[in-house]
């Protein structure tokens, strides 16, 4: 520990050399200072804080602004250029191991041109968005691997070039991190593979070439029984040898694609930014009138200490009488401001009224009238699930969707050959498209016995206190993760007239946001009543430990768009529409791209099959919730996006962030001008959000009843107001209000 401590001070020792070489004289506060005499605006400072971090440089407006140093106690160095307290422009910043990056910072986020050199002499040249590897760039790795071209969300994905220290070479292009599309291979002994390529093997066709001019061509797969082609010898009179075309596939075991070094913790998770002083500033509205904007707070988490740009005396003078809040003892720091004292700034919107989420749903236990329903469904699943199968391929058959073969498996409560005692009644069990659900699991990346374990297990299923609109009722799993919804079976026959389509659709779209389905099936009870329910097990879009504080369902359509509840009754379950939404969200340019784009695709494929009425559904979460009905851990005053528990690791890190789930954003509040007005007007009032959002209910086709809904609906009201309309109409109402909504937040 005297170790560690005395290489600390000797690191804040050089910082501070460093900077005064770079800088004019500046204020000197004492050492054990935490405030420092005013400076002139645009004057020059040098600031002590509590926690031993040190700032020296250029100040304006009660923060950095201009060209500085910012030393933190643990040794780790930034100096550059400052906008408005956040490390913006050109700088450098180094981290205590050796690490350093220097380039372009918006922020505090690694963003623009820059090159990053790691402790291993581990360097990566080139472009960065939001502290992620976004553009063209060249990165060499410790090992001496390099590659140069296209990254995407931190990993290699266009047109690139990857060379291995021991002299094999790839150039083609790149998918999610590894070789897919097309690409040539050339080993270090001459030959080479020119073709197809997923997931870093080849796969389709392709032609292997040897140095003498002899050549193989065909169809390539990892699956040695669906490998065919034909050998062509360099000569007529060539003998033939002993040569495999799995033995290419076992030589590129040694071809993977190094992962380098893990960047340290990043110079935006550290940084904490207060109020500078830019309330009070007027915007126009849509309508033109002028309105004024109310100051805001963009916090940062700072790992081991939080530095505030303001008098800390200032801060604290307002906290010192106060010692307990509704009786309680409070900490110190900024986290004592009463709740009142956030009504102008903290990241709430003034006007909404923040409860603690409550846990939705009832639990179905015995002498519930579902109750042997949920048990049939979970001995129906773990018979599915549970069956051993072989290991199966992303390339179904045909024959794999083939929903006409009914084959019923009976489940008597005695048991049987294949189905074990149980306490329910006598019912039959039906599983359509077994192998197709069972790859689309493994697609979606699902542990068979973690799924089978969240519906299964010991712990019951919650039922949602009330049925939607079209009469399903829905039940979630103990753990939130899957939501079992129950269907009709004009329902049934879209999904499974639609299945090879979803499952192409989904397989070629990683990012896509319609819903996730993972399994369909049917109950049919015995007895005289003969009844059949029918279940799709779904992704629960809004499993997440964040809380979410409003969801939204938007269709882009006004006519019966809003809740009639005052806002005193909304809760965080409530489920809120069109009419009641008063933001746009504003998403980082990395993310808003890819969501144009992802929306596009999956608005083209629900056009296609004929699929309307689906809608977006959004969850958000607000950081800086300071409830009056309580205090929970993950929603403490004064924390921000980047200090919610995996924010950092998804947002800032080398791991991409899949989209809609988990996503930093900001909230702009509008105002309507009228009551019917789909989007109000922005106000300019920001607050820092993160939102889960996805496409659901897309099992309803315009049928007959839908078509006569429209007919009987446009003599009344306006046609574009209403939901019912054509799916080609509908698609482009959907994308054109859903890209109004989302903004990119230059």
């Amino acid at each position: 520990m005297k170790a560690w401590e005395a290489t600390v001070r000797k690191s804040q020792a050089v910082a501070r050399k460093r900077a005064k070489s770079i800088f004019a004289t500046m204020t000197v506060a004492h050492a054990d200072d935490t405030e420092v005499n005013s400076p002139v605006d645009g004057g020059d400072i040098e600031k002590s804080f509590s926690s031993g971090d040190v700032y020296t440089g250029q100040w304006q407006n009660n923060c950095p602004h201009g060209q500085g140093s910012f030393v933190w106690a643990d040794g780790s160095l930034y100096i550059g250029e400052w906008v408005k307290g956040q490390m913006t422009g050109r700088g450098k910043y180094t981290w205590v191991g050796g690490a350093s990056y220097e380039g372009q910072f918006k922020d505090g986020f690694f963003d623009g041109e820059g090159i990053y050199s790691g402790s291993s002499n581990d360097i990566y040249i080139g472009k960065w968005n939001m502290n992620v590897k976004h553009g063209t760039g060249t990165r060499h790795y410790a090992n001496g691997d390099s590659y140069d071209g296209d990254w995407r969300r931190g990993v290699q994905e266009g047109n690139g070039r990857y060379a291995w220290h021991f002299g094999n070479q790839y150039t083609g292009e790149w998918k999610n991190g590894e070789m897919s599309g097309n690409g040539t291979m050339t080993w270090k002994n001459g030959n080479v593979y020119e073709g197809c390529w997923e997931a870093g093997l080849p796969n389709g066709s392709g032609i292997f070439r040897w140095e003498d001019g002899s050549f193989y061509e065909g169809v390539w797969n990892s699956d040695s029984k669906e490998q065919n082609g034909t050998y062509h010898p360099a000569t007529e009179d060539a003998e033939d040898f002993d040569w495999e075309p799995q033995d290419v596939m076992i030589e590129l075991v040694d071809c993977r694609v190094c992962e380098g070094e893990s960047i340290p913790i990043y110079p935006s998770q550290k940084m904490l930014s207060w109020p500078t002083g830019q309330d009070g500033k007027s915007f126009k509205g849509r309508d033109g009138k002028t309105r004024s904007r109310r100051k805001s707070i963009d916090s940062r988490l700072n790992s081991g200490s939080e530095t505030s740009w303001g008098s800390e005396t200032d801060l604290t003078s307002e906290i010192s009488n106060r010692n307990s809040v509704d009786g309680k003892e409070i900490n110190e720091g900024l986290g004592n401001l009463q709740i009142d004292d956030w009504d102008e700034s903290s990241g709430i919107p003034k006007n909404i009224r923040i409860r603690p989420p409550r846990r939705q749903g009832q639990t179905i236990s015995k002498g519930h009238k579902n109750y042997e329903l949920m048990l049939n469904l979970q001995l129906g699943i773990r018979h599915s699930v549970g069956r051993p199968a072989p290991a199966t391929s992303l390339d179904l058959k045909p024959t794999a969707f083939d929903t006409k073969e009914k084959v019923w498996t009976r489940f008597p409560p005695e048991g049987s050959k294949n189905t074990p005692p149980h306490q329910s009644c006598d019912f039959k069990w039906k599983d359509y498209c077994p192998l197709v659900f069972r790859t689309l699991r493994k697609l979606f990346k699902v542990d068979p016995a973690d799924y089978m374990l969240s519906i299964c297990g010991n712990d019951a299923l919650r039922e949602l206190s009330s049925p939607g609109k079209s009469g399903s009722f829905f039940y979630l799993t103990n753990d939130d993760k899957y939501m079992i919804k129950t269907i009709k079976k004009a329902e049934v026959k879209v999904l499974k007239r639609m299945l090879p389509a979803y499952y192409s659709h989904v397989r070629a779209c990683e990012n896509t946001l319609v819903t996730t389905f993972f399994g369909l099936h049917c109950v049919k009870l015995t007895g005289s009543a003969q009844r059949k329910v029918r279940f799709v097990i779904m992704g629960n879009l809004c499993c997440t430990e964040t809380p979410i504080h409003r969801r939204y369902d938007l269709k882009g359509s006004s006519l019966g768009r809003i809740t009639d509840k005052p806002e005193s009754e909304i809760e965080a379950t409530t489920t809120l529409k069109d009419l009641d939404l008063s933001f746009i969200f504003r998403l980082r340019n990395l993310w808003f791209e890819e969501f144009c784009r992802q929306v596009e695709k999956d608005c083209d494929f629900l056009e296609q099959e004929r699929i309307m009425d689906y809608s977006l559904l959004v969850g958000i979460h607000f950081p800086g919730n300071p409830s009056r009905e309580g205090n929970q851990e993950s929603d403490k005053v004064g924390t921000s996006p980047l200090s919610t528990p995996g924010m950092d690791r998804s947002s800032s890190g080398e791991t991409p962030i899949k989209l809609g789930v988990h996503m930093p954003a900001r909230v702009e509040q509008t105002v309507r001008s009228f009551e019917t007005q789909l989007i109000g007007d922005p106000t300019g009032e920001c607050y820092n959000v993160i939102l889960y959002f996805g496409i659901i209910d897309i099992l309803q086709d315009y049928d007959i009843s839908k078509k006569l809904e429209h007919a009987y609906k446009s003599f009344q009201y306006d046609a574009t107001s209403i939901s019912a309309v054509d799916p080609k109409q509908y698609s482009k109402r959907f994308r054109d209000f859903i890209l109004q909504v989302f903004v990119d937040d230059n």
